[in-house]
């Protein structure tokens, strides 16, 4: 069975992370963090940031194998993201610190709740 399979009793534990939209567990977020952000939001054992940096409240699942060559990818700024299960779009606002550190990690941050305007990347 794939580690990232979800019991129908677990499936309303589910988060979204509000920067890159991966959806996994509550527990496994707190358990691994975000396997895309974490090395600027830190969320492996931090059951406040988890709480901060990901939402219950998303719309639409997109499965994706392969970010590099998918439309669907590029069309959600997902190229490059490891493989999985991702919202289409996330509620919730990250707090101003954690902004910060996404901009001080050369990061570059997309509300993923469709409040941005779309631009050219």
């Amino acid at each position: 069975m794939s580690t990232a399979f979800v019991p129908g009793a677990q499936q309303r534990y589910l988060r979204a992370c509000m920067v890159c939209s991966i959806v996994q567990t509550q527990a496994r977020f707190f358990r691994e963090g975000c396997p895309n952000c974490e090395s600027f939001l830190g969320l492996t054992n931090s059951s406040d940031s988890v709480q901060e940096c990901t939402s219950q409240v998303f719309e639409g699942l997109i499965t994706l194998q392969d970010t590099t060559t998918s439309w669907v990818a590029r069309w959600q700024r997902l190229e490059g993201c490891v493989p999985g299960v991702y919202a289409v779009k996330v509620v919730g606002t990250l707090p101003d610190e954690v902004k910060q550190n996404l901009e001080d990690a050369g990061a570059r941050y997309v509300p993923r709740d469709g409040t941005a305007e779309d631009e050219e990347v």
